[in-house]
């Protein structure tokens, strides 16, 4: 074979300069957990950047989590907390799997009750606390709101009460707040669920930046 027939043949072989495939460099992401499955090993969580960013993710029980220090399951993230990810993102699929997950900023413990006007009530001594999990959601303006409870007004259902319990979590623009910073007029969001007596109690109120629409 001539040298300029083989020198093509070889060119030919080899593949166009630009096209060669390169996997996905994992991707950091600095911010703060909006919210998070916990009802199982697998499942998805969602974390707000500084520049407001939000992105989800999806965990298994392969997810590697630690908080100080310490190996956690990725479904004991919680709202609030500032978080480190490490991931993946596959080009067909805009929720990214989280390999890594590392808790910069846990939720400081709950501060001891204040005896001022916004002191929640506490349990009957004879009912059963037992963490309940959050099973309704609520959004609307916040009507008027005191130490036992905060009235919602709504588009569909008009004004409606819920109990605040003794732990009762508040979060503005993704941190972590005391129950005097919500205000009357003030769009909130509300994870709520009812208690022993049938009562809709809230679990935790939002607001903020991260419910205003990206322009």
């Amino acid at each position: 074979m001539r040298p300029a027939t083989l020198t093509l043949a070889l060119f030919l072989l080899l593949p166009p300069a630009g096209t060669a495939q390169t996997a996905p460099q994992p991707g950091l992401v600095r911010g703060v957990v909006l919210e998070c499955d916990s009802e199982s090993p697998s499942g998805e969580f969602a974390v707000r950047d500084t520049t407001n960013e939000v992105f989800r993710y999806r965990f298994d029980a392969k997810t590697y989590a630690e908080r100080d220090g310490q190996l956690i399951e990725a479904s004991r993230l919680k709202a609030g907390e500032k978080v480190e990810v490490v991931s993946d993102r596959t080009p067909a699929s805009a929720v990214r799997y989280a390999r890594t997950i590392h808790v910069i900023q846990p939720l400081p413990p709950p501060r001891p009750l204040s005896l001022g006007r916004y002191r929640a009530p506490q349990p009957h001594p004879l009912a059963i606390d037992t963490q309940p999990r959050s099973s309704l959601e609520y959004s609307g303006v916040v009507a008027r709101l005191n130490g036992e409870r905060v009235v919602l007004h709504t588009r569909d259902s008009g004004d409606m009460s819920l109990l605040l319990r003794a732990d009762t979590r508040f979060l503005r623009d993704g941190e972590p707040v005391e129950a005097k910073d919500l205000q009357p007029n003030v769009r909130v969001y509300i994870r709520a669920g009812k208690n022993l007596y049938d009562q809709v109690e809230a679990y935790q109120i939002i607001w903020g930046t991260i419910l205003q629409p990206r322009q």
